[in-house]
Parts: C-alpha cells; structure tokens; sequence
C-alpha cells in the first residue's frame, strides 16, 4: 500500500474513534494488529516519511495490501482486542514474548501419600504444579529444603489403602535411614502424611509463617510431653528453615502478596522484570524479553506483559508494583505507583535487574561486531556486569577456613586477564583473632596483603572479591578504609547460597545471569580461593596431628621418623627392637641416637 492509496482510498473511510486495525498481506494472512485511539491519527503515521520512521515499519507498510479496522467504545477495549487478535493469529510483525526454554515445576503428585518431584512437563491429572522455576539451583535449593525438613517417600509404589493392608510392600533403605516413614506399610498415617504435604504448600506458595508457627507449635508439644529429642529434632529443622527464609528477605515481611514488574527497552528489544513477593520475601525472578517490531511504547508494552507474565506464573497477587500508570482492562488486580518505603526498594531492586539485563544484552551484542580473544570477552563482561571503569585484569580473591576457631587460615588468590596466576597465591596464619570470628579475620588478612602492596609499592588489582555475604564485605572494607584505598579499587561479595553479589553500602544484591562468562569467572575465583584455604588448613592440621616424640630426638627428621613408624607401627614398638634391626632400617647413626635416647646402650639385643 502506497501513500497515494493511502490519501485516495484509504483516508476517507478512517473515523476519529478508537478501535484495532489490522494490515493484511497476500491471501489475508495478517501482518500486524495494532490499536489507535483515533484510527485516522494513527494509520495516518505510517505514511508519513521520516527519520523516525523504523526499517520495519517501511517493510510492513510496503507489504501490505490492504487495511481492516473495526471500531470500539473506548481505548480500553481496543487494548483488549488488540491483546485476543494477537493471540489467536500470532502476526509476525507484532510484538513477541521470546521464550525457547522449557521451565521446570515442582509437582504435588494426586495420589495417596503424594510424591514431591521436579518435572519439565505439566499434566491435567489433578496434581498440582509449582514454578516454573527459570532457576534449576533455586528449584533444587526448594526439594532440597523440603527434603530435609519433611520425611516423603519416593518410590512410586500404588500405595492404596487394599495394597497396604495387604502387605504388598517392604520399607526400603530410605525407611531405615530416616528419608520416609514407612506409609508402605502402614506404619504412617495417611492423615499425618496429609500435614506435611500442607506445610509443603504453604512453603511453595511463600508462607512462611503458617511453615514456622507449625514447627513452633509441635516443638513446644513435644517439650510439654517430654519428648526432648524429637523437640531438639524439631529445633534444628526450624532453624534451617529460618536460615533459608532469610536468604531471601529483602523488604518488610507485612508485605503479604505482590507482584512487581519495572521494564528498560532499546531500540529493537525490551526487557520485562518480574519479582513475585510473599511476606516480604522474594520467591521467583524472571526477566522477559520482548521484541519491539514497530513503535510501541514501554506502557504498551508493560500493559500486554503484565497479564501473559501472571498467568505464565500462575500468580493470583491482589497488587501489582510497577513504575508507571498502565491501562489494563478487565484487570482483577489492583496498581500501585510507590513513592516511598519498602515497596519503591522492590521497584528499585526490580529496575536495578533489568538494567543489568539489559547492559548484559549490550555486551552480548558488542561482542558479536568485534573479534575478541576469551580473556578480553570474559572481562569486558564483567567489567558490564560490575558496573566498573576500568577492565578488570587484576582479580584477588580472599576466603578464610578454621575448625571450630581452631587452625584459622585464609587464602588470596590471584587472577590475570582471566586466569590464575599461581606464583602470586598467598596464605596466611590469622594472629591476632581468637576464636572462630570470620570477620575479623577477614580484616586482618585483607589489611596485611594490601598494607604490604603499598609497601612494595606494587599494583591494586582492579577488583577484590570477597568469599562471602554483607558481614564478610563490611569486614574487608573497613581494612581497605583504614589503608585509604576504597576508592582506588572496586570491592564486592559473593554469597554462595543464591550467588548474590553485594556492593559496599548497597543492601540489595545484584544477581547475575547464571549462564554468564562473569559469574563463572567469579565463581571459578571464589572456589579457588576455598581450595587454596582449605588445603593450607589441612596440611597444618595434619602436621600438628603426625608430630611423633621421635622428632624430638636430635638428629631424626620428619622423613625418618615417618619411615620408621610406617614399618614398626608404633614408637613403643620402636623402643622394643634390637639395634641390629633399627639400624636396617635407619642406619647406624640413627639407631645409635635413637638407643642413646631411650637409655639403651649400642649393640644390646632385645629382652
């Protein structure tokens, strides 16, 4: 359709009310379904030659053959149509939500004594399905959980009431090692199993605190019984259950139910984030990319989303936290546009992610222009993903070990242009912190290894990372203050549970794509660092724990005294053979030192 078919034929049959139009190609295959509040204003831009005229809009215009309209009452409706046409002939200019992956869900089997597992794939049979999960670690991190806290078979065993009275079944090793009670002989009810399987719900569905008022309950039921050993069980559930929520505690936990989505948009795509809260806790993240074919805007955008994204998720939230006003009809679902308070943080930690997301996109792009070695690719990314100025070439990684406050150690390794520099490991003895206190010897160590660099007057890396959370970070910041290097250098945590990194000063985490050369540089930073610690804390434990009274004799090295307790067993053994056997072994010199030690003479033989 050309501009003169437009002016002569199309123009006079256009009204001024609102309503979907549709641009048909050859046999009537529709190209693209679009809404106007005023159908002459807006069919008119398409014909209208400019520079803000987009290259697929000019190819959409020139493959068209005709234009259909159909009038409606009001811009509502017209948004509401739009959103049904769109779904049912899926156009192929219009707007695409971009999903080739198959989420996984956790399942609530239908059946007696229900089974609890992961699946890909959802079935109409009664169960009921959780997720999807966009992350495997936090769906597995969830049965995990679960797991520990609730005892659930997991044979698929027709445990019906006829087939246990029976005694169709034995209980298995998961019986006798405490990971099922026994339903398959009837040696749980199904009515007990029922309540674990409600609790697991609640879980799922992010009450917390109906899961907690639970075990509190039992616990001081058990206590008032005197079943102290099954309370203490109880404890220690509680307790991980309590950790667990924590990690994710980010907002004030009256915020009961609500969905938050904040969206950042170029000029081809856009990027929808969504965050799912329950009692101020944060259950499932997902980012949502869009393909913009022709001018929509981002509350277009956002008001089309926001519905696909809550039913994808099955979310039935009674409030939606977002940064603008949006016209979303027959909406069962109230808007709010925060100010102040906890919930502009959830804003504000939404519109934090997508930003990322969308430099990440950036990057990705950027890089597919450019020929670059993996090193100058991994870095680049990082150096996107961790906002920073400079390229980050230098990387220094610290992690502590101890037992129980006992043998404490630390580690610093060192990363070059992406890869470890061994030469430049260090481990250190913490000296001046008694007892298990992570943080202050993060302090010490921190401040030691940069004390010295300045010292030498050698290079700061250019990013210092941190083996844990906001306590471990707060520690090695005060060290780097106290050299007044804060500002020379960039510093984060990397907490492992959920991979956060957390920024000096900046409560909120920012969470890394899992599938990014960044993170996984961190990681591989982050677990070198552990094994190097670890190593360093074994080895002198062992020294400690093989020292032997043979090296106290003068002239006996940790060599011999090994030899000789390898083939005698004992230094009581030892102190019992003849010096013509001990010289066999050791030699004359030391058999002699060796039986002038224990006040035997040279050449006596064995009683």
């Amino acid at each position: 359709m050309t501009y003169k078919n437009y002016q002569t034929e199309l123009l006079p049959t256009l009204p001024d009310d609102p309503g979907v139009y549709r641009f048909l190609g050859e046999d009537d295959t529709i190209l693209y379904v679009g809404k106007a509040k005023n159908l002459r204003n807006r069919l008119g831009s398409y014909f209208t030659a400019g520079k803000n005229t987009t290259h697929k809009t000019r190819i959409l215009v020139r493959t068209a053959k005709r234009v259909e309209f159909t009038l409606v009452e009001t811009e509502a409706d017209a948004l509401l149509l739009e959103n049904t046409l769109i779904k049912r002939f899926q156009p192929r200019f219009n707007v695409m939500l971009k999903d080739d992956k198959s989420y996984s869900y956790i399942c609530i089997k239908k059946e007696r004594f229900p089974r609890v597992f992961s699946t890909r794939k959802v079935f109409r049979d009664g169960s009921q399905y959780f997720g999807p999960y966009t992350s495997k670690k936090r769906m597995h991190n969830m049965l995990e959980l679960i797991r520990d806290l609730f005892p659930l078979r997991n044979c698929t065993h027709n445990l019906s009431k006829d087939n246990i009275e029976k005694g169709k079944f034995k209980v298995c090793l998961e019986f006798h090692i405490k990971n099922c009670l026994g339903g398959c002989e009837g040696l749980e009810s199904e009515e007990n199993y029922n309540l674990k399987i409600e609790q697991i719900k609640n879980i799922l569905k992010g009450n917390f605190a109906q899961v907690r008022n639970h075990f509190t309950d039992e616990m001081q039921r058990l206590a008032e019984d005197l079943e102290f050993e099954k309370a203490q069980q109880l404890k220690i559930k509680l307790d991980a259950f309590t950790n667990y929520q924590g990690k994710s505690t980010v907002v004030n936990p009256m915020i009961k139910d609500v969905d938050v989505f904040t969206i950042a948009s170029d000029e081809k795509n856009a990027y929808i984030n969504y965050l799912k809260i329950v009692n101020g806790a944060i259950i499932n993240a997902y980012t949502q990319e869009l393909v913009k074919n022709l001018n929509e805007d981002e509350m277009d955008l956002m008001s089309f989303a926001i519905p696909e994204l809550r039913e994808k998720f099955n979310s039935i939230a009674p409030e939606v936290i977002v940064p603008m006003e949006l016209k979303i009809p027959n909406a069962t679902f109230s808007t709010t546009i925060p100010k102040i308070g906890d919930k502009l943080r959830l804003i504000e930690l939404s519109e934090k992610n997508v930003r990322f997301h969308l430099l990440q996109k950036r990057r990705d792009e950027a890089t597919k222009t450019r020929r670059q070695t993996s090193a100058e690719r991994i870095l680049s990314t990082l150096k996107y993903d961790l906002n920073m100025k400079e390229m980050p070439f230098h990387i220094e990684c610290f992690d502590n070990s101890n037992m129980q406050g006992s043998y404490p150690v630390s580690s610093c390794v060192v990363f070059k242009n992406a890869k470890p520099s061994n030469k430049d490991y260090r481990h250190y003895n913490v000296k001046t912190v008694v007892g298990p206190d992570d943080y202050a010897s993060m302090e010490e160590v921190v401040y030691r290894r940069y004390k010295r660099l300045l010292n030498e007057n050698r290079d700061l890396p250019q990013l210092i990372i941190i083996d844990g959370g906001k306590g471990q970070l707060s520690a090695a910041v005060k060290s780097l203050k106290a050299l007044d290097i804060l500002e020379k250098v960039v510093i984060v945590g990397i907490a492992k549970r959920l991979e956060e990194i957390f920024f000096p000063g900046d409560s909120v985490p920012l969470y890394i794509n899992k599938k990014s050369e960044s993170l996984k540089l961190m990681q591989q930073a982050r677990n070198e660092a552990h094994r190097f610690a670890i190593t360093f804390h074994r080895n002198k434990r062992s020294k400690d724990f093989t020292k032997t009274e043979l090296t106290d004799v003068p002239g006996v090295g940790d060599k011999t005294a090994t030899k000789l307790l390898k083939h005698y067993g004992s230094v009581r053994k030892i102190r019992n053979v003849s010096f013509e056997d001990l010289e066999a072994q050791a030699g004359k010199s030391v058999a002699t030192k060796l039986f002038t030690y224990f006040g035997k003479k040279s050449g006596d033989e064995e009683e």
